[in-house]
């Protein structure tokens, strides 16, 4: 094995002569640590000549441990002057590390300063001998004719396609759609930012017209791959997907491992070639892509919690340039980032007429002081007299939504006499009251804090100081005696859809049923409390929560927005603009050296580690260096955290120093810093 690392166990079994290899694979061995990302020389014993493939999986012994590996590269010799240490054996026959997945992975790795193994772990699913073995017998009965093309809901081979007349109506009142969809066929690869609209019927909604492109670039021979944020929207894809007649598979997290595995191989063997799931399928193994559809791309969902912290949206971004795909990022907001491809000409903008817009979309009030004022002391009420005016003239003909910000009871308590914040005495972390007669619960570490009294002025009582959905539920149960009351969100569960009935359906963003029909009108409410989180993009994701929740109402009924909101969001809203509303918050971050129009990078960790790092980090010249400061963990103990900021020309410079410093580091064995690339974008 090629310079071997120090920390190679000595009592390692001795490796055979060079006389018994059939030849060196180039291993790259699934390790966490930096400067190991690399790969390594390994010995093909004569008996696995011929399972040894670029792509295949191994099992090999690393660092005095029996590791897995993918073998990218295979050579005659190695250039290692010492012995080879054996592949052990070949965890299956199939080749799952595609070339372009490969290329993919590493392109990822650069892009946020971390390793190809932990980004290859995020993108290739467990094996499960049992359904690799299902695959492959069903290959061989099927044989290995490649997938036709698809027309009409049938297969059926086309010299000069042309999109379907339903696929063109699901993009009738987009300017620029048609020609979007005759590209697809036509085997190019167009790259758009569409604004969706809500629809009249499903031959118009937003899966219906993901499906129309689907199906467009299928007619060209090629495949798609199609992300949404969660299983709810990846659901509806699929759903759209099998009306329009397009084979395809679901792959997400939720799936079994047999399961997720067996959907996985049906895409690498080129069984299928549309895939939709969630964030880590796309790294699909589609042959021939053609298309990128990202749905909802600011949802953040689409961040990867684990190293090297990565976008779906931007990891979408760089498989479309890779592999020359066309490029569909859609959505009823938009997104700084989507607008900066808009501005840098790499995206054309896709929206509706205004006049399409006026049509399709429902009336939003917003509520100023001075109509609130009215109302005399109720104008400070979490739900004023108008909201309940109506609610209740909406309740005479369906069903209502009131979106609430957090789950929960009441999530935020203070003390009853001081108002100050009620903390955990074991971690100091916030308290929340679960129920109406429930003792505080921490909700950093999930203590009861029976016997609380306040640290300020030993008062024991406490106070709401955020109301959560399940308060907002039972006291609107009380004020509309009657009438149905539906919770959706993470303490309840997420309903998967409501009815035409009268009813009151209270939701926290991101898990609002689908009304059949339409909600008759939808309530907003703690705006301010939505975007005052302390986020780059908190106001740009209230309005994405704002618009998905108005998404849902009919274009007749009225949405009310409450809670002091931000006056451009707000207004944002109000006009139902979202491409106004992100050019104007790219213009304040262009200003401000804030992503996407700079590259950011967070380095968190112990004060001298952080310090170290930065230290040795050759940074470009045009670097500028923000603290370190002190922030708290999830835990809430305190680490250091600083910003580095350069122009965007530099980013890939900055992520280079800041993976060879890493390196350096985690070879001299020093703690590893936590490193995030555009954290948050």
């Amino acid at each position: 094995m090629t310079e071997q690392p120090s920390l190679l166990d000595p009592r390692a079994e001795p490796a055979p002569s060079p006389q018994r290899w059939a030849g060196v694979a180039q291993v790259l061995v699934d390790v966490p640590l930096p400067h190991l990302d690399r790969p390594f020389d390994y010995g093909i014993p004569r008996e696995l000549d011929d399972d040894v493939r670029v792509g295949v999986r191994v099992k090999l012994r690393f660092a005095g441990r029996e590791r897995d590996g993918y073998v990218v590269g295979r050579t005659a010799a190695s250039s290692h002057a010492g012995e080879l240490t054996p592949i052990r054996r070949v965890a299956g026959p199939v080749p799952v590390l595609a070339p372009q997945v490969l290329a993919l992975a590493r392109a990822v790795a650069e892009r946020y300063a971390g390793t190809t193994s932990d980004v290859l772990r995020l993108a290739l699913p467990p094996r499960h001998a049992g359904a690799e073995a299902a695959v492959l017998a069903a290959s061989e009965e099927a044989g290995s004719e490649p997938t036709p093309r698809i027309t009409g809901g049938l297969f059926a081979q086309s010299e000069q396609p042309e999109p379907e007349p339903s696929d063109l109506l699901a993009w009738a009142d987009v300017p620029g759609g048609a020609a979007f969809l005759h590209r697809l066929t036509a085997g190019e690869s167009p790259r758009a930012v569409w604004s969706a609209l809500p629809a009249p019927g499903p031959d118009r909604a937003w899966p219906a017209a993901v499906a129309a492109a689907v199906r467009a670039v299928r007619r060209s021979g090629r495949g798609a791959v199609v992300l949404a944020p969660d299983q709810r929207d990846v659901e509806t894809v699929a759903a759209a997907l099998e009306q329009a007649g397009v084979e395809h598979v679901v792959l997400t997290a939720e799936l079994g491992r047999s399961a997720r595995y067996r959907r996985f191989l049906l895409a690498l063997l080129g069984r299928t070639q549309v895939v939709v799931g969630t964030r880590s399928a796309v790294f699909a193994p589609v042959r021939d892509l053609g298309l990128l559809v990202c749905w909802d791309d600011g949802d953040d969902l689409y961040a990867e919690p684990r190293a090297p912290y990565w976008h779906a949206r931007e990891v979408l971004l760089q498989r479309a340039e890779l592999e020359g795909a066309a490029v569909l990022l859609a959505g009823y907001a938009r997104t700084p980032a989507a607008e900066q491809l808009v501005v840098d000409g790499w995206a054309r903008s896709l929206a509706s007429e205004r006049a399409v817009v006026r049509e399709r979309t429902p009336r939003v009030v917003v509520p100023s002081d001075v109509d609130l004022a009215r109302e005399g002391p109720a104008a400070a009420a979490r739900f004023p007299r108008p909201a309940w005016e109506l609610v209740r003239r909406a309740l005479e003909h369906g069903p209502v939504l009131v979106q609430v910000p957090r789950a929960g009871y009441l999530p935020v308590v203070a003390c009853a006499r001081c108002r100050a914040p009620a903390r955990c005495p074991a971690c100091h972390g916030p308290l929340g009251l679960p129920g109406r007669s429930a003792s505080p619960v921490c909700r950093w570490c999930g203590r009861r804090a029976t016997g609380w009294a306040c640290s300020e002025c030993a008062a024991t009582e406490v106070r709401a100081a955020r109301v959560g959905a399940g308060r907002t539920a039972e006291e609107l149960g009380r004020a509309f005696p009657g009438v149905p009351v539906l919770t959706s969100g993470r303490d309840g569960g997420v309903s998967g859809g409501v009815d035409e009935r009268p009813r009151l359906v209270i939701a926290t963003p991101g898990a609002e049923p689908v009304a059949a029909e339409g909600y008759r009108a939808a309530v907003l409410l703690d705006g301010g409390l939505m975007a005052a989180r302390d986020d780059l993009d908190a106001s740009v994701e209230a309005l994405r929560r704002w618009f998905n929740a108005a998404a849902l109402v009919r274009a007749d009924g009225q949405v009310m927005l409450l809670g002091q909101p931000p006056q451009a969001p707000a207004q944002a809203l109000l006009r139902w603009d979202p491409s106004g509303y992100a050019q104007r918050e790219l213009g304040e971050r262009e200003e401000l050296g804030f992503p996407p129009v700079a590259r950011m990078a967070a380095a968190t960790g112990e004060w001298a580690a952080v310090r170290d790092l930065l230290a040795r980090a050759r940074l470009p010249a045009s670097a500028e260096v923000l603290g370190p400061q002190p922030v708290l963990d999830e835990q809430g103990e305190e680490r250091a955290r600083a910003l580095v900021r350069v122009p965007r020309s530099d980013g890939a410079a900055l992520a280079a120093a800041l993976k060879a410093a890493q390196a350096v580091r985690s070879a001299h064995k020093e703690p590893v810093v936590r490193l995030e690339i555009d954290p948050g974008a």
